[in-house]
């Protein structure tokens, strides 16, 4: 079974489908799976609200997919769940020496056969075969006809997501609306519930997106001293109204519908003529990996662009089921390699797709990049929000500079141009062999309020801070 999971996130349509697949990979929903290793074929019955059982079929050669199911993502979370429990757990699936009758009707409607190489012939096999020549006409216009009909749905799926969106962004207006009236330190004390509410709602109007951000704001605001908490609270909220403001000016930009509602596959992006290429050396800064709410686990990866003379970064995003587990990572912090990225097309490209790799390299120190003069540390910070204001982790390279504890025991990363005197807090818990050292460069994601530390460079090499 010649599948795992990239092929099938790659598949999705949406991350509202990978996760609610992952509710549905367990053996108990499953009454019947079955393969056929000859056919190249896995399919299954899972039970549903209704009395009868969704049939699901997979081609696991091409990837091509049928299911019973009345939803009109493609593919739905059915043809998922089977591909996700054929590439976790394929002794699942019982081996079959035969179809069964409606999986050989789907074949039989899918595959045609090889055409063959016409003869000359008189007489009434020539009558015959113009005949024959006119129905395939016949079926070209037919199909031309079809195609133009799944256009013209597909225009009409794409208009209504859009007024469901447009819908639940209003229902968003008036909910952060609610929450200043209420005043900013009960939003904090009930976030959780409160934005578990809103979430729900815009999964309902197929902003999936926007809704899984939304279920985070309660862990981010919990991960600051409660006296930053409503600051937070008023940033994460002026994030969504400037988001959602962007989106309805430009609904179809793919950014804005990328972190709204649902985004582009992955080979769409590759295929791009317009999408940013980068052919450089890179290397891998560090990870973060989050367990959301919605059942998903977000893995990123961030890396550093080595022959650049200014800090550039990309993102290496990836969702996957929780119920999945820990997955082997493709890269570990420090590894080094060339490659050629695209880039999601955006108004500040971080997130990156690898297209090609062309082999490893041995590590090495960071180039000495250009920090500028004045050297803040939060220009880069500043240029992205006047881009992209609703961004919420911005990567930074911070020039020299020190960690230190202040009397509270919070860690502070500390500027060594000393009149300058800037300072920023440190999210969660440092290595106390880390005090005081003197770090030529770090790398480090800012979300407004807090660092979280990558890696640095000292006087004994590379650091792993994440």
């Amino acid at each position: 079974m010649e599948f795992d999971l990239k092929t099938i996130e790659a598949l999705a349509p949406d991350q509202a489908s990978l996760s609610a697949a992952s509710k549905l990979t367990k053996r108990t929903n499953w009454p019947r799976l079955e393969k056929h290793e000859q056919q190249a074929l896995i399919w299954g019955e899972c039970q549903g609200s209704g009395s009868n059982p969704y049939r699901v079929v997979v081609d696991t050669g091409d990837h091509g997919y049928k299911c019973t199911c009345p939803s009109r993502k493609f593919p739905c979370k059915h043809t998922l769940a089977l591909m996700w429990i054929a590439a976790t757990a394929p002794a699942s699936f019982a081996a079959a020496n035969t179809t069964p009758e409606w999986v050989n009707d789907w074949l039989g409607r899918r595959r045609k056969t090889t055409p063959q190489p016409a003869q000359p012939v008189p007489g009434a096999e020539a009558k015959r075969i113009g005949e024959a020549a006119q129905a395939d006409e016949s079926t070209a216009v037919e199909d031309i006809a079809a195609e133009e009909r799944r256009e013209a749905a597909q225009r009409k799926r794409a208009e209504s997501t859009r007024e469901a969106v447009s819908a639940g962004l209003d229902e968003l207006d008036q909910w952060i609306a609610d929450q200043l009236r209420l005043g900013l330190s009960g939003f904090v004390d009930a976030s959780s519930d409160r934005c578990r509410r809103i979430a729900a709602r815009l999964v309902d109007m197929k902003a999936a997106a926007l809704a899984g951000r939304i279920d985070e704001i309660p862990s981010r605001l919990m991960g600051l001293r409660s006296e930053e908490r409503s600051d937070a609270a008023i940033r994460e909220l002026g994030k969504l109204v400037l988001l959602a403001k962007a989106w309805r000016a430009a609904p179809d930009d793919p950014e804005l519908k990328r972190l709204v509602s649902t985004s582009e596959p992955r080979e769409q992006v590759l295929s791009s003529p317009d999408a940013r290429q980068v052919e450089s050396l890179w290397e891998v800064l560090g990870e973060k990996i989050e367990s959301r709410r919605d059942g998903l686990v977000s893995h990123s990866t961030w890396l550093l662009d080595l022959k650049s003379a200014t800090p550039q970064f990309a993102l290496l995003l990836d969702f996957f089921p929780a119920s999945a587990g820990r997955r082997s990572n493709a890269f570990a912090p420090g590894d080094r390699f060339n490659a050629r990225l695209v880039f999601y097309p955006s108004r500040m490209p971080l997130r990156a797709l690898v297209a090609e790799r062309t082999g490893e390299v041995a590590p090495g120190a960071w180039p000495d990049f250009a920090f500028g003069t004045a050297k803040d540390p939060l220009a880069t910070h500043a240029s992205h929000q006047d881009a992209a204001p609703w961004i919420a982790d911005c990567p930074l390279m911070l020039p020299p500079g020190a960690i230190l504890l202040d009397d509270r025991g919070t860690a502070w990363w500390q500027a060594e141009d000393e009149p300058q005197g800037i300072a920023l807090p440190i999210a969660g818990a440092v290595d106390q062999t880390l005090l005081g050292l003197d770090l030529a460069a770090t790398a480090a994601l800012w979300n407004g309020a807090r660092l979280e530390l990558l890696a640095a460079q000292s006087e004994f090499g590379r650091l792993d801070l994440a």
